[in-house]
């Protein structure tokens, strides 16, 4: 089968969506599949073999995003491909190509629902609008692209039941992106990591993006009260606040900025750790969380969306309402028994990726037998 994914967001870029795509793409290859990616190009430098790439402009109010400029070749390309299903991910710019691919080449085509973007857009907007006005606007915007998809994919229940309130779309479909649970294993040797940065004794871990949405800030203020190092893995907008955060608190020798690490050294920083937290009520899945309970290691998680729908309290990880239960849920976690780290791992296990590829295999042969426009 050849697939085109079609995305606003693709490496340099390091967020979720990134992530998802390429667990998604090197599993469907090995199940024997072309899987094909078109996306902004961010420049000469950063330019990936077996990309198609269309011009694109910085997106200013958003540091490492790309926004796509017309014309571009790229239909031109996948006619040519013969490519037989069109994967949208993300609802920006890009989508709308993805509409237009489905139509022109006449082949059905999914969205991978990734980001609520509703609950950002107060914090990049690239114009001074009213907030309400704002998210009233994007929603329409949503789903126009979503009625126009054969399929929705989203990666959890919770966000499913949003958007069919919120936007209606034809066809919901729940497929979370899979955990690589070759490359996250329980194996992993994390001493080479703890010596690398220092840690010592008992270490918090904090991975992905470092932007507002994400709640760090409430994360570092309930580690004030915890007994532990906090490991602040990963890079983005909102990183000189949250270090400007541990400044007032007089964190520093508590708390540890990596910056971005190469993909392969993840698994040692959840190796190294002794649970993972996230304070995000932004998550439509939440891959980091299932990579650090594939690791073996618990986690603490705000009782929102994805996480609500992947963590029982007390029997695989451990939920927190807000930032007044936050460092109850770390400490509870830090002393996690045997058996919530075995169900941890069982979880992670039956969200593997090559599971994930096959129903979504099965999804494109569906669409792909009803015929495209």
């Amino acid at each position: 089968m050849r697939i085109a994914m079609v995305t606003d967001s693709y490496h340099p870029t390091k967020d979720g969506v990134v992530t998802s795509i390429d667990i998604t793409r090197n599993a469907l290859e090995k199940k024997g599949h072309r899987v094909f990616i078109v996306a902004p190009d961010p420049g000469k430098e950063h330019r990936a073999e077996g990309v198609i790439y269309i011009k694109s402009i910085k997106f200013r109010s958003y540091e490492g995003y790309f926004i796509p400029i017309m014309p571009s070749t790229a239909l031109r390309k996948l006619d040519r491909l013969g490519v037989d299903v069109i994967h949208v991910h993300g609802i920006a710019v890009m989508a709308v190509r993805g509409i237009v691919y489905r139509r022109q080449l006449r082949v059905p085509a999914v969205l991978t629902f990734h980001t609520m973007v509703g609950d950002v857009v107060k914090y990049y907007m690239p114009v001074k609008m009213d907030v309400a006005t704002a998210e009233k606007w994007i929603w329409k915007y949503i789903g126009f692209v979503l009625k126009r998809m054969d399929a929705v994919i989203v990666p959890s229940p919770s966000i499913g039941e949003e958007l069919k309130t919120l936007a209606s779309p034809k066809r919901i479909v729940c497929i979370p992106t899979g955990t690589d649970v070759k490359r996250f294993h329980p194996g992993i040797d994390g001493s080479g990591f703890r010596k690398k940065y220092g840690l010592d004794g008992k270490v918090v871990a904090s991975v992905g993006r470092l932007s507002f949405e994400k709640n760090i800030d409430v994360v570092i203020r309930a580690m004030k009260e915890v007994d532990a190092a906090l490991l602040i893995v990963g890079d983005g907008p909102a990183r000189s606040s949250l270090e400007e955060i541990v400044k007032e608190l007089g964190m520093e020798k508590k708390v540890v900025f990596t910056g971005y690490i190469d993909n392969s050294q993840v698994g040692e920083a959840y190796a190294a750790s002794d649970m993972l937290v996230s304070a995000s009520r932004f998550e439509t899945q939440g891959l980091s969380v299932l990579e650090a309970m594939a690791c073996g290691i618990p986690v603490a998680c705000c009782d929102a969306r994805a996480f609500h729908d992947v963590i029982q309290d007390g029997v695989n990880g451990f939920l927190f309402q807000g930032e007044e239960d936050c460092a109850d849920a770390i400490r509870r976690c830090l002393d996690a028994s045997g058996e919530v780290r075995r169900n941890s791992l069982d979880t992670a296990l039956r969200n593997s990726e090559s599971l994930a590829a096959d129903r979504l295999v099965a999804l494109y042969r569906e669409l792909i037998a009803g015929g495209g426009e």
